[in-house]
């Protein structure tokens, strides 16, 4: 029996703790594409990404699978519609996600915001996709859908499962391997539209350099990643963010102060998402969701280059919060 193909990439990461090594992009571009096109054996790919999974991916790796997994899509011409590619693939189980209508906020001052993820990897949480109907943001089927859709309304939802099904349904696999996949890295990097701005929200806090430096690989000018509320990219207030930085495709870092004084609720409110309705209409009062609100925004808008001061983009975003428009109908 000859070996298969993609034997090599397993071998690669599995040969013991002297002789394995780390794939080059060049190599996690062609494993990608295989894994893509369903010509990997399913004990292959198991082994693959558990291996990827348990040495911790580099940047080139996720460079890689980016690159092969954006050689699928189906890009409508022209110049990109989106200003800020925001992905969403945590789901949340702690705090609702706030960081929606820190999206809203952005959206409504001109910046259009393109909201990717999926909803099926990760059970027993509130993810984007479910909430969309009480936030009024537009759930759309293809990037050319998603084009038109952010020329119109300014900010969009695209489903994994629409922009590519077979990364939807390989990251199905998490309940069979018993943790994430490396995937789930990777599909934070994806961003669809190549929105010149992205900023991403990770668990651990290493893998803000991971993710900085796959950018920079990918090409990507502007990006802002951070430790987000469950891992979602959401400031928690309580604490003071690091927020890694690329500007114009160069490096940089700053600190955003904690928001509020004291430790974070010890038990949180039940996740009802009509509370997100009642916050951005005023009926609900809720000092910590607002700080998440306009903290996050604050992250977007030094990001895009609105404010050139972290202290600016603070007192910019809680304006813009002050100042929102409250009777906005929340309907998609």
């Amino acid at each position: 029996m000859s070996e298969h193909p993609f034997a090599v990439y397993i071998r690669i990461l599995g040969k013991g703790p002297n002789l394995s090594r780390s794939l080059t992009e060049a190599e996690a571009f062609a494993a990608g594409r295989m894994i893509l096109a369903g010509e990997v054996e399913p004990l292959q790919l198991g082994a693959f990404l558990c291996l990827l999974r348990v040495k911790t991916e580099s940047p080139a790796e996720i460079a890689g699978i980016v690159r092969a997994a954006r050689e699928t899509l189906v890009r409508p011409s022209g110049p990109p519609i989106a200003d800020l590619d925001w992905p969403s693939y945590a789901g949340k189980s702690r705090r609702l996600p706030w960081f929606l209508l820190a999206a809203r906020l952005l959206a409504g001052r001109g910046v259009r915001v393109l909201l990717h993820g999926s909803r099926d990897h990760v059970p027993d949480r509130m993810h984007t996709e479910s909430v969309l109907d009480v936030m009024g943001i537009p759930r759309v089927a293809s990037l050319a859908d998603a084009a038109s859709c952010l020329a119109r309304r300014g900010i969009a939802y695209l489903p994994l499962e629409c922009a590519q099904p077979r990364l939807n349904a390989l990251l199905g696999l998490r309940p069979l391997l018993g943790v994430r996949s490396p995937l789930n890295t990777a599909l934070r990097q994806l961003n669809p539209l190549g929105a010149p701005h992205q900023v991403i929200g990770v668990a651990h806090p290493s893998y803000r350099d991971v993710h900085r430096a796959a950018a920079a690989l990918l090409g990507q000018p502007n990006l802002a990643v951070f430790k987000g509320e469950g891992g979602e990219a959401e400031r928690r207030p309580e604490k003071p963010c690091d927020v890694f930085l690329l500007r114009g495709g160069a490096t940089a870092q700053e600190q955003f102060p904690a928001l509020l004084s004291g430790p974070a609720l010890a038990t949180a409110p039940p996740l009802d998402p009509r509370r997100l309705a009642a916050v951005w209409a005023g009926t609900a009062d809720d000092a910590e969701a607002g700080a998440c609100v306009a903290g996050t925004a604050a992250i977007a808008l030094l990001l895009l280059g609105r404010a050139s001061t972290v202290d600016g983009a603070e007192s910019m975003a809680r304006q813009w919060w002050c100042e929102r428009q409250r009777a906005e109908p929340f309907a998609a």
